[in-house]
């Protein structure tokens, strides 16, 4: 239809330009001789409008679409006004008439300008601020940027839009007076809170606030929403930029905030091609594919383009839908999927025999801290025994370099899953140093913290409470944890990979994951509580449980004995080796996969005390254990 009804726009602004060059040439002439004889003879005005048709074809005029007429159209609108007056004299001249006035080739090229220029000005603003339907709710936009532009203009063209914009928070002080799109800004985003109550006090509170700023960071969005929650506001995330339609044929629609907006940090540069180098064209397997972390690293390592993709997971549901999701994303990715239990040691070891892995990223824990500590023995199985069942198998086969995910919880645990981690990363730290000296698998261990929105974690926990109106449980008030998006986590996990592989002066170090500032569980709470549109305290309730058994209050990322040190690559530390030696560690391991399989709880948990020195169990969830 479009296409069909394009030579016909053609013709019509061809004839609209003609006929508005036709008017300027006795225009012009006036202006430039207001008391002199009439003007040449009426044949010449047809000349003036065929003259501009004529200049107008090198800068397409006729072709240009007035909806969208912008400084690129205007330009082009005076260079063909400019032409077409200089052209016009060589018209006359052959006619044998000369011009009124020396300047009237200037005044006529101002007046096609003008002429030109004004219908196609007048025809966008008449589109993108078309008659309201209906009453619309005033918003304040946060952010100051491009992101505001293009909002503004998608809003201006949207007839349906129920809202309009009252005015600007920009970042800094510095901007405050200035305008965008006939919109003021009334105040820097740190000043939110004196923003809004002087807006309250003149009672010109807008119904809600609106982020255009995509790299807001989280720390200034939540103070952000704490100031709109005093003055009972919504705070809304306007839609990504390639997601406006500036023409207005898409309806504008707000998007809720999400919990990952309140996480977000500068974005890490990432060594993309050293990840490439590493995945690409290689056999690569993925253990715990289905959990949060393994299947993200499931689809970042297969965008990296690897020979084979094995994934591995004892859960056929989760293994299924990873498996799915990769087959729709990326069909043409050679994958296996493969149910196993890691603790098998037979199972993985043929497994790996047949596939040969180049690359192993071991995933596969047991990490509810609660249920593991319910379940000491299965977690020891999975995590200790199982790890190494999986090392030495690759170790056995050939792989270059294992990629072990730990966690903040091996640090000064309190908890079994937090021992049987430590533990663990005791054991790839032993292969990594025997690495370095009689070659073979690198094994490098990554460890970081929570992992936002993962299975098990607190905050599906507190959607669900929130789906049922509540209450909130949060253990303690003065719990923290670190926090990342699993995204960001993946790809860090990736960057050490590289840096491991490439670099062999921190053999047997651990690199951490640097997470940021601590987040108060609590805290967290009352956020979600606002992302909801509610108010904590009076809407929702926040419950304290106590402490459960194996947890601590605090969190941490590096033992005393192994203070972090920077790495070259952001984003990236790395904790100073404290390694046993391989045969011990391999001693101790073989003593407590005995109890484990015999059921002596006790001993297993003496043997892993005795390893892991500092492990001060916190059998009872009393606040007494150590933070």
């Amino acid at each position: 239809m479009r296409i069909s009804r394009a030579p016909t726009r053609i013709l019509i602004n061809a004839g609209l330009d003609g006929l508005l060059a036709g008017i300027a040439v006795p225009l012009a002439q006036f202006m430039a001789a207001p008391d002199g004889d009439p003007f040449h003879p009426l044949w010449a005005i047809p000349w003036g409008a065929a003259a501009l048709l004529l200049a107008g074809i090198p800068f397409r005029l006729s072709v240009q679409y007035w909806r969208f007429a912008g400084v690129g159209d205007l330009l082009g609108v005076a260079a063909a006004s400019i032409a077409a007056a200089a052209l016009f004299p060589v018209v006359l001249h052959e006619a044998g008439v000369l011009p009124v006035t020396l300047a009237f080739p200037a005044i006529h090229a101002l007046v096609l300008m003008v002429l030109l220029s004004l219908p196609r000005i007048g025809y966008r603003l008449m589109r993108e601020n078309p008659a309201r339907e209906g009453a619309a709710q005033s918003v304040l936009l946060v952010g100051a940027g491009e992101g505001a532009d293009i909002f503004m203009r998608a809003l201006a063209a949207d007839r349906a839009a129920p809202f309009v914009v009252a005015g600007l928070l920009a970042r800094g002080r510095g901007q405050t007076g200035r305008r965008i799109n006939g919109h003021a800004i009334i105040g820097g985003i740190d000043d939110a809170a004196a923003v809004l109550a002087r807006l309250r006090a003149e009672d010109r509170l807008p119904a809600s606030l609106v982020v255009t700023d995509g790299d807001l960071p989280g720390s200034a969005l939540g103070s952000l929403m704490e100031a709109a929650d005093r003055e009972g506001l919504r705070v809304y995330r306007a839609p990504r930029p390639t997601a406006l339609d500036p023409a207005g044929t898409n309806s504008v629609d707000l998007k809720p905030m999400a919990i990952e907006d309140l996480l977000n940090r500068p974005q890490v540069p990432l060594d993309r091609a050293g990840m490439a180098r590493m995945i690409q064209g290689r056999r690569v397997i993925v253990t715990g594919a289905g959990g949060s972390i393994g299947s993200e690293l499931a689809r970042q390592v297969a965008a990296l383009g690897p020979d084979l993709l094995v994934l591995l997971d004892i859960s056929e549901f989760a293994l299924w839908q990873i498996d799915l999701e990769l087959t729709e994303s990326f069909p043409a990715i050679p994958r296996q999927a493969v149910i196993a239990d890691v603790r098998d040691a037979a199972r993985i070891t043929t497994l790996f025999a047949t596939l040969r892995p180049e690359l192993v990223f071991h995933a596969a824990a047991l990490k509810h801290v609660p249920i593991v500590e319910s379940n000491p023995l299965e977690g020891l199985l999975t995590n200790v025994i199982g790890t190494r069942a999986v090392a030495d198998a690759a170790r056995a086969n050939g792989a270059a370099a294992m990629v072990v995910i730990s966690t903040d919880k091996a640090v000064n645990p309190t908890s079994v899953m937090g021992a049987s981690k430590r533990m663990a990363e005791m054991y790839c730290q032993a292969l990594d140093v025997q690495a370095q000296t009689s070659g073979g698998m690198r094994c490098i261990t990554v460890r970081f913290g929570n992992v936002l929105g993962s299975t098990g974690s607190v905050v599906p926990l507190f959607q669900r409470q929130l789906a049922r109106g509540g209450p909130l449980t949060v253990t303690h008030p003065d719990m923290q944890r670190y926090f990342m998006t699993v995204r960001e986590a993946v790809g860090l996990v990736l960057q050490a990979s590289v840096a491991g592989t490439t670099d062999a002066t921190h053999e047997g170090g651990i690199f951490v994951l640097d997470m940021g500032e601590p987040v108060k569980i609590v805290d967290l709470a009352r956020q979600m509580i606002r992302l909801a549109g509610l108010r904590p305290d009076i809407d929702v309730e926040i419950r304290f449980t106590g402490l459960r058994p194996g947890e601590k209050l605090f969190e941490e990322m590096f033992h005393g004995k192994e203070p972090p040190s920077p790495t070259s690559f952001p984003g990236l530390l790395m904790a100073t080796p404290r390694t046993a030696d391989p045969a011990l560690v391999g001693r101790a391991i073989d003593e407590l996969a005995n109890s484990c399989h015999a059921g002596q709880t006790k001993l297993a948990l003496a043997q892993l005390a005795r390893m892991v020195p500092e492990f001060a169990h916190n059998a009872d969830g009393s606040i007494g254990a150590r933070a």
